[in-house]
């Protein structure tokens, strides 16, 4: 398995963001699927950067007949942010005892990202999986937001235990966004993004178009 750079990685955080002022736009007014069982109150979930959403649908073009992409979350308010990592924190603190800070937040970020640089607060990236015609999901071997001790690293992109039929629909998710330009966190095959510090890093791209953001009010 090729080396996983984790978001925590300081080369993520070092790279600059030169927010370019791009708009978050509701992608349940779009051609894709929302899951609509998680959603909040306010729908922040579905929202993300108006050039993510050209992505999505650019690669939802190029799935087979039958296949769409089901959109799980998208934006996250930066306080639920760190109200998820400071949880999954305190877990594997409990577990792991004997961990340094240090520890505990590299292990951590396989799961959540540190609030500071969290894709999803700047409306980034996207939980996404695939479905069928009618919206039911297909195979891709954990359910989306498995955690590595829950799923036994089965939520890992290129993990070994999982079917051969979950493994073929993992490639085809990885083929459409990855052509739609999208990058994939490596320790959840779900998570993909556009335009933040990570996408920045593993595009080599000198800065960062989205920063974090709050969304409008509304009335």
């Amino acid at each position: 398995m090729p080396e996983i750079v984790l978001i925590c990685d300081p080369r993520v955080a070092a790279i600059p963001v030169r927010e370019c002022g791009e708009r978050p736009v509701d992608v349940r007014y779009s051609r894709l699927l929302v899951d609509r069982s998680r959603q909040d109150p306010e729908g922040a979930f579905a929202h993300v950067r108006e050039g993510v959403l050209d992505r999505l649908l650019a690669a939802q073009a190029g799935l087979p007949a039958g296949v769409r992409l089901l959109m799980v979350e998208g934006y996250r308010p930066p306080e639920l942010q760190e109200r998820y990592f400071d949880q999954y924190a305190q877990e594997l603190r409990d577990a792991n005892p004997q961990w340094s800070g240090d520890q505990v937040r590299r292990a951590a970020s396989r799961y959540v990202a540190p609030p500071e640089i969290a894709p999803h607060t700047a409306g980034a990236a996207v939980d996404i999986t695939l479905a069928d015609a009618d919206g039911r999901e297909l195979d891709l071997g954990t359910s989306t937001n498995a955690t590595p001790e829950q799923s036994n690293g089965a939520c890992y992109m290129d993990a070994k235990n999982i079917g051969a039929k979950a493994r073929y629909h993992r490639r085809i998710l990885a083929s459409v966004l990855t052509k739609a330009g999208l990058v994939n966190y490596p320790t959840e095959w779900w998570h993909w993004s556009y335009g933040d510090r990570y996408w920045a890093l593993m595009t080599r791209s000198p800065t960062a178009p989205y920063g974090p953001i709050s969304l409008p009010s509304t009335p």
